[in-house]
């Protein structure tokens, strides 16, 4: 039997796709549920899925567009048990050089028997990551870690020219009279790229964008970091990272600044009375921005557990449309590449986003003396149509404030002494 397989359509409103890359090649063998390729359009990336197990004929060449619903591949479906599996590997030696000729099969194996046999690496190759397909395929074949690393190839002068001609390690030759190459690679703009760089001009030539700075002493939230960590790690499973914190101090803030919430629809402002909160995320195919729905509900460990597995699905290239979708206000952090100032550009329909940067230490003037302080600039770019620039300072201020108390957090943002004295 013969197993189409099309194009899926990541939304409604999305009627071509790109094949991105194809994880196994024409001919090999597939099991149920692999990953066969990824799928890009204008919105997202995600994955092609074989529906059946079989041996896989490709249609759709890598780096094509077509439209959604397109037949990109065939199955045609097989089924032997995993003895015959195991049998057909040991009269022919020769299909252990391609581990992904690998049929699907139903059986019912326990955890602890998938654990047990789960291949291992030598201590040389321990951190080398292996998927899940990967390491089903290693398993089923005897294969370690090891095995596939030294059986995939030989290393040729070509690799050592390549690691030799690095310019910032320590085996780079300075100042040699190697040849310097003046050809020029051209490849097509990804539909994500293309759809993505729409949107930044668009931002530029239709809202009236302007940013205000600050800066902020993280010293306090340095010191919980430090004082909890641990016990924060151990009790739920996710360190304790500063972009929780900003995440809290903007829920507050927007409840006492709900202009900075809104959005622009026609010639109306549509001001939501929830805060969903998108993180900017850096990723191979460009910047992603997964939402956290009602941040403000959140405790600080259900934050970090949704920003980990959007981390994570971000690094895989999965993260889906309905995670990306809405939002009314973004956090985005450049400190982690190292950035002292920017003015982060907004993220349309969203009327401001808070830009986080890198703490370094210097001196600031604090009661009259000069202290080193490990101080954070803060910056706050908006649409200028909706937020006045009252409101976009005394918003950014009201941040500050949180960050650097972060125990009034607590209280809604209010003093926890006036609290305490009933003020």
């Amino acid at each position: 039997m013969i197993k189409e397989i099309k194009a899926p359509g990541p939304g409604e409103s999305v009627s071509e796709i790109e094949i991105a890359t194809w994880l196994v090649n024409d001919g090999d063998l597939v099991v149920k549920d692999q990953e066969i390729a990824e799928i890009e359009s204008e919105k997202a990336t995600l994955p092609l899925i074989a529906e059946e197990a079989g041996r896989i004929k490709i249609l759709i060449p890598s780096g094509e567009r077509i439209p959604v619903g397109t037949v990109v591949c065939t199955i045609e479906v097989l089924k032997v048990t995993r003895q015959e599996r195991k049998d057909k590997t040991r009269n022919h030696p020769e299909t252990t050089e391609k581990s992904n000729e690998i049929l699907d099969v139903t059986v019912n194996e326990s955890v602890e028997e998938i654990k047990k046999n789960q291949p291992e690496g030598t201590d040389e190759f321990s951190q080398v990551k292996v998927t899940p397909v990967a390491k089903q395929m290693m398993k089923d074949f005897d294969l370690s870690v090891e095995d596939i690393i030294r059986g995939l190839r030989k290393i040729n002068s070509e690799d050592v020219k390549k690691v030799i001609q690095q310019p910032g390690t320590e085996h780079s030759i300075i100042g040699s009279n190697r040849e310097i190459s003046r050809d020029e690679s051209r490849r097509r703009m990804s539909l994500l790229r293309k759809k993505l760089s729409e949107r930044l001009v668009s931002v530029k030539n239709e809202t009236a964008m302007l940013t205000t700075f600050n800066e902020a002493d993280m010293s306090r939230i340095i010191s919980v970091r430090k004082q909890y960590q641990e016990e924060f790690l151990k009790k739920h499973g996710v360190k304790l990272g500063y972009m929780s914190f900003f995440i809290k101090a903007s829920s507050l803030a927007l409840k006492l600044f709900p202009l900075v919430n809104s959005r622009i629809e026609g010639d109306e402002i549509i001001t939501p009375e929830y805060c969903d909160i998108g993180i900017a995320v850096q990723t191979e195919k460009g910047l992603m921005v997964p939402v956290i729905r009602n941040a403000g509900s959140k405790d600080f460990a259900g934050i970090e557990k949704e920003i980990s597995v959007f981390a994570q699905k971000a690094g895989n290239n999965r993260l889906s449309i309905d995670e990306m979708k809405g939002g009314t206000f973004t956090i985005t952090n450049g400190g982690i590449f190292g950035s002292l100032m920017s003015t982060p550009i907004l993220n349309p329909p969203q009327a401001a986003i808070l830009g986080m940067h890198k703490i370094v230490e210097r001196p600031v003037a604090v009661i009259g003396q000069v202290v080193i302080r490990p101080m954070m600039y803060l910056a706050l770019s908006y649409d200028h149509r909706i937020i006045d620039g009252k409101d976009s300072v005394a918003f950014l201020v009201k941040i500050r404030e949180l960050v650097e108390n972060p125990e009034s957090l607590l209280f809604d943002g209010n003093d926890p002494g006036k609290i305490l004295l009933n003020l």
